[in-house]
């Protein structure tokens, strides 16, 4: 049984949408499947690291401006596979119904995992584990009639080490020992570095600093240098982020999936908003108390940094306040021994509804 996941990563893409495939790719390998990832050689590209992970990555070249060209492109890379494909999996924003009729016929069935909601997809299952106002009824004119719809954040697509992490959570006190500043795989906005520079303006003294960049951050050796004059914790491409995570007190960092996965362990977070696609969840988390938005990223400058974090360490009930519904508004992800996607996968094959 084969499935594919076409999927990109790059310094200005980010690592996300990666990360998350490899989730559901593992979880899919323990069911027997075969899995292959068609991804784009692009800057800030984790190919290596996918196939680190046990995976076939089919890598694509060209430079393509149209999903026309992306569409037959991947066909060709297809071919290398001589069984027949279950599934397609898609996780791209570029990607939408024009690119799925092209390569359909190609595959028994296809999915798509989004958060956007801006366009129409033809396929047969739809993921999006976001929480946002309306997740329940955004899709309902993007997606043909027979598609099965996996919305809401019960469906949380979450590595098995945090799943570890989180039975063993001790409860939170409030007071920030341990601070950690994590803009994702690649932050392309710099936030890390402000988020340094701002650690210099506080009121109080930290007893650690963590600062986690991977290695498609371009500003890696600046953000070294910074730690090293600043007497922080430098991490690269992390192995035990989820055990870190969950040691930490306070994190600085970005919306998408890394705040899901602090709100997993119940970590308070002063959370910016790097990318459009990331500001209706913050918001949404926000509102619900289980994180601190602090705005649009080219909005924010180091001193509102240095005033957020100063509010933060004054203020452990306030921590513990985020840290309780952080874990609440996660708390339907609990001992998700086999994933809700892989039931419905599953389900498909046999058949049932």
């Amino acid at each position: 049984m084969n499935t594919v996941f076409r999927v990109d990563a790059s310094t200005l893409i980010g690592t996300g949408h990666v990360m998350r495939c490899l989730v559901l790719a593992e979880q899919l390998r323990e069911e027997g499947y075969v899995v292959f990832f068609i991804s784009r050689e692009l800057e800030g590209n984790l190919n290596s690291y996918i196939e680190l992970q046990g995976f076939r990555v089919i890598r694509l070249y060209k430079q393509i401006h149209s999903e026309q060209e992306d569409a037959d492109e991947t066909l060709q890379g297809l071919q290398v596979i001589s069984n027949q494909i279950e599934w397609l999996i898609v996780d791209h924003y570029r990607i939408s119904e024009k690119w799925e009729s092209i390569v359909r016929n190609r595959v028994s069935k296809l999915m798509v995992i989004d958060d956007l909601a801006n366009r129409y997809h033809h396929c047969d299952i739809l993921l999006d584990h976001n929480f946002i106002s309306n997740y329940q009824t955004r899709y309902d004119l993007l997606v043909p009639p027979h598609c099965k719809k996996i919305l809401g954040l019960k469906h949380l697509l979450i590595r098995k080490e945090f799943i570890h992490e989180r039975i063993q959570l001790k409860q939170r006190d409030g007071n920030v020992h341990r601070l950690l500043i994590f803009f994702g795989g690649s932050d392309p906005t710099d936030e890390t570095e402000k988020a340094l520079k701002a650690l210099k303006k506080i009121d109080y003294d930290l007893h650690h600093v963590d600062v986690v960049v991977g290695t498609s951050n371009r500003k890696q050796d600046v953000i070294y240098m910074m730690c090293e004059q600043q007497g922080y914790q430098y991490h690269s491409q992390i192995t035990d982020f989820a055990r870190l995570l969950s040691k930490v007190d306070l994190v600085i960092g970005a919306g998408g999936i890394s705040m899901w996965e602090r709100c997993y362990l119940g970590v308070p977070s002063i959370t910016a908003i790097v990318a459009k696609n990331q500001q209706p969840s913050v918001c949404a988390a926000h509102q619900y108390g289980a994180v601190w938005k602090i705005g649009w990223h080219e909005d924010v400058k180091v001193n509102n940094y240095a005033a957020k974090i100063n509010d933060a360490l004054s203020s452990p009930q306030k921590l513990i306040n985020m840290s309780q519904r952080a874990l609440a508004i996660t708390n339907r992800c609990i001992n998700n021994q086999q994933h809700s996607v892989v039931k419905t996968i599953l389900q498909m094959k046999r058949g049932e509804k």
